[in-house]
């Protein structure tokens, strides 16, 4: 049941934290990963020793364009498209680590990366779903896995970046949350849309990654969560290829949470 022999999977933002790891799932699964970035040079050896004829290839989740021309190529190389993981987003970064506590507050923070959060974590899964999600409705079957986070179900504890001199360091700023609700509310818009046509739809909600954050937040986020730690990259694998195969057939419109208990309580 969680065999993924000869199926065609697509990863956007694959060369990510968690995007090489859920190509490795993949195509462990049996699966051959096409994965998709703006900086696929990174991941291209990667890709080559997974196997199954696995390719890494440019391409841009906010330009319709670039989309249609990796379908393209898909379809003539490898004829169907059968998995799509939509994990391609942004979390804020910004230039002057100086000015990051202010510019990340709500009152201050830049409309222009409000908009460009907007454009890549919602935008760009509109756009892949539905360029790529149309080939798996016209054949009758396929899964949409789009990623969000527990930031889309609960709202961040700014607690978590005061230092231990009690200085706020950092706000999680808006844009994340709000784009990743938006990601579970189309999930269950799609998966409502496409069900009579075999294309089940669900979310994947991880929890915060370990990724040498400072050393306060790492022991705060893990005091907070029941099993105790942050994740780790690979933990994540299980889910994508539980939600990829037959093994989740009869479920679509759902949100797996994946978050050592952070939101059980």
């Amino acid at each position: 049941m969680y065999s993924l022999k000869n199926q065609v999977a697509i990863v956007t933002g694959a060369a990510g934290l968690i995007g090489k790891h859920h190509c490795e799932a993949l195509s462990e699964a049996g699966a051959t990963v096409i994965a998709c970035d703006l900086k696929t040079e990174s991941i291209k050896k990667f890709i080559h020793k997974l196997g199954n004829n696995s390719f890494a290839i440019d391409m841009d989740v906010t330009d319709k364009k670039s989309i249609e021309q990796v379908r393209n190529f898909i379809i003539e190389n490898y004829s169907t498209i059968d998995i799509l993981v939509n994990n391609a987003a942004i979390n804020d970064m910004f230039e002057n680590p100086q000015a990051a506590t202010e510019q990340s507050k709500f009152e201050n923070y830049p409309l222009e990366l409000w908009k460009k959060s907007l454009e890549v974590n919602v935008t760009g899964v509109f756009l892949c779903s539905q360029v790529f999600g149309k080939v798996m409705a016209e054949k009758g079957k396929g899964s949409i896995i789009n990623v969000a986070s527990t930031y889309g179900i609960v709202g961040p504890d700014q607690s978590l970046y005061i230092d231990k001199e009690g200085k706020q360091n950092f706000y999680k700023p808006p844009a994340y949350s709000t784009t990743k609700g938006a990601v579970i509310s189309f999930t269950k818009f799609l998966a409502a849309y496409w069900g009579n046509r075999g294309v089940r739809v669900n979310t994947l909600s991880p929890g915060g990654v370990e990724n040498s954050q400072d050393e306060f937040f790492i022991k705060k986020y893990s005091n907070k969560t029941p099993l105790n730690r942050m994740a780790s990259p690979f933990d994540y694998k299980g889910a994508v290829v539980f939600l990829a195969s037959d093994a989740s057939g009869y479920m679509t419109g759902a949100n797996l949470v994946v978050d050592g208990g952070w939101t059980c309580w």
